[in-house]
């Protein structure tokens, strides 16, 4: 898959995984729901319930993005038919955005174009907000049919 497919395919699809790691290089992967804005990924910290009742200003996604910035997120799509299978990834540099910020402002715009879910109660934030430096993917190609099997 070229940069371009990447791409398109990462901005069409509803749900993400955002990867991160601490200081000690320990990995943490979330599911997200996103918005991308020419060359930056958006996703904001909602009002859902958190693991362990924490606060959504001590997410482990918010203090391992202050102490190492490097992510990565990915999207895919898995189908019995393997000859469908592909998945497209965004490598970057993310920082953590007050809500009240310009930039994040336009992001939970964004995002709640995007998902009706935000539109009557947007999220609160913090933003965070991913400067894509890398696009790539996979495609299947040359596996046989599973899906009769």
């Amino acid at each position: 898959m070229n940069v371009g497919e990447a791409r398109v395919r990462f901005a069409e699809a509803r749900v993400a995984r955002l990867a991160t790691a601490d200081a000690d290089g320990r990995p943490h992967v979330v599911p997200i729901v996103f918005a991308l804005l020419d060359e930056r990924l958006y996703s904001a910290i909602d009002l859902k319930p958190k693991a362990h009742g924490g606060s959504s200003a001590r997410l482990r996604r918010l203090d391992n993005i202050r102490t190492n910035p490097a992510v990565s997120v990915l999207v895919d799509d898995y189908a019995e038919d393997w000859r469908q299978l592909w998945w497209a990834r965004a490598d970057g540099t993310a920082r953590v955005i007050a809500a009240t910020e310009a930039e994040a402002v336009r992001a939970i715009a964004a995002l709640s174009d995007r998902y009706p879910q935000y539109r009557d109660t947007p999220p609160p934030g913090p933003v965070i907000a991913i400067a894509v430096h890398r696009w790539s993917g996979w495609v299947a190609r040359g596996y046989p049919d599973t899906a009769n099997r």
